[in-house]
């Protein structure tokens, strides 16, 4: 159940009988030879076919997200932490102001996690009833198993978000070895260093270890969902 699908009577109907929806944060940067939206599509595709199955509402996806580092590729465009904070920050309050009290963040892109477990303890801590709960595929602990059993290492833009729905042109086989970055490197090195923007490891992984990923992310979310 997708916001954009409904019109205002939809959703007041919705909120007569259920209080959850989902905010997906992500980005919008460069990802190698995948979409710069990956951080977008991943947790949008995991969480439609979660909510499919808990009748769950999904809120437009917040599209940018803080990827400084990446600036120097075209296309990334990244938000300073404070202004990521305070959408983040209004969207959440705006959506308690209306009757919302159980609220998952799915976010894509781990750039943003340490602006967003503070601010939603602050936030949940300002409305009482209100509980929230941080979804990121790529940590949760069945989705790092079915990479593990395929002995597969995880990085940004290799393998593990190259979905159906991430491939966005031809992809390179084999392995690229894994890129070592500086903690605070600017966006200059950064693109010097990792070329066409891969951190390493394999370029693709088979059809059915990419299933199970998938699969193994919405069973994650569906749980996630009917503990909120």
């Amino acid at each position: 159940m997708r916001l954009e699908d409904m019109n205002w009577m939809d959703v007041e109907s919705y909120l007569a009988h259920d209080d959850r929806v989902v905010v997906i944060t992500g980005a919008c940067e460069q990802h190698a030879y995948l979409s710069l939206l990956t951080d977008i599509r991943v947790p949008l595709s995991v969480a439609t076919a979660a909510c499919q199955r808990e009748t769950v509402l999904i809120a437009p996806p917040l599209p940018f997200g803080i990827s400084p580092y990446f600036t120097a590729y075209p296309g990334t465009i990244s938000l300073r932490v404070e202004t990521f904070v305070q959408i983040v920050r209004e969207t959440l309050e705006e959506l308690i102001r209306q009757g919302f009290r159980r609220i998952l963040l799915s976010n894509g892109h781990g750039g943003n996690t340490g602006a967003l477990l503070p601010l939603m303890v602050e936030v949940s801590a300002a409305h009482a009833g209100v509980r929230m709960e941080l979804f990121e595929a790529w940590r949760d602990p069945a989705v790092v198993k079915v990479a593990e059993a395929a002995g597969l290492a995880p990085n940004h833009a290799n393998w593990s978000e190259a979905f159906p729905f991430t491939r966005v042109g031809e992809m390179p086989s084999g392995d690229k070895p894994t890129v070592a970055l500086p903690r605070a490197a600017p966006p200059d090195e950064v693109r010097r260093l990792l070329g066409d923007g891969n951190y390493g490891g394999a370029y693709q992984a088979s059809d059915e270890v990419m299933q199970q990923t998938f699969d193994a992310a919405v069973e994650s979310m569906v749980a996630l969902l009917k503990a909120l």
